[in-house]
């Protein structure tokens, strides 16, 4: 039998039609130890891309108004979600009740040290850590990940294998590239900056988030395409 019948239709739509990033791009069989990412922002980049919920597509959120640059490779884990499952460990972890997750799927923020020029690409990762941030009472955790294979940050497996230089960076980056020179600081905080075993405890909540939200997405899809 010819191998493409005995996958899910959905698989098939593959060959004729580009997945959505959230939905469509499997995270791989070895998560959340390696994942597949989705790309949308590199450090050269001027305006901030998202991606469009809908239509899959990126689009120009807004542009960058101020020297802030873009320390690493970002963008967010597809087929994930930060909801009541991601809120729940913020507020565990803070001793909030207040928390509520933001309704995104996870951000991840990919250590290279290669030149990648473009986004709107996917990239095997592997999380190492990641920072457990609150903006505006919404959880909002970045994962902290590595390239795979890479030269300099390939062999990092846990947060305590990154220089401190680096977590400051990246910490002052998200702390500040929405606020302008005048602006008051408060908004937006990074309660802690945590391990691996920790960050993938966040990837199997908001994959559970996800789970929870859209159940049964592909059997549906299958249904519909069967008729």
């Amino acid at each position: 039998m010819d191998q493409r019948v005995k996958e899910p239709l959905w698989n098939l739509l593959g060959l004729l039609h580009k997945s959505h990033p959230w939905h469509g791009i499997d995270v791989g069989e070895r998560f959340p130890q390696v994942l597949t990412a989705f790309i949308e922002i590199v450090p050269t980049d001027t305006v901030k891309y998202e991606i469009d919920k809908i239509t899959g597509h990126l689009m120009i959120d807004r542009p960058q108004s101020f020297s802030n640059v873009l320390p690493c490779l970002y963008g967010f884990v597809p087929r994930t979600l930060c909801a009541d499952a991601v809120a729940q460990l913020a507020a565990q972890a803070t001793g909030r009740a207040d928390i509520e997750g933001d309704e995104d799927p996870i951000d991840i923020c990919i250590l290279t040290e290669n030149q990648i020029s473009r986004g709107d690409i996917q990239a095997q990762a592997i999380p190492i850590g990641g920072m457990r941030m609150i903006d505006k009472g919404e959880a909002d955790d970045k994962i902290i990940a590595v390239l795979k294979g890479d030269a300099t940050y390939g062999a990092w497996r846990d947060i305590t294998d990154v220089p401190p230089a680096v977590i400051a960076r990246l910490k002052h980056y998200f702390l500040t590239y929405k606020r302008g020179p005048d602006d008051p600081a408060g908004a937006c905080e990074i309660h802690e900056v945590y391990g691996a075993d920790t960050a993938r405890k966040v990837l199997q909540a908001s994959q559970a988030d996800y789970q929870a939200r859209f159940p049964d997405i592909h059997s549906l899809l299958n249904a519909a395409l069967r008729g």
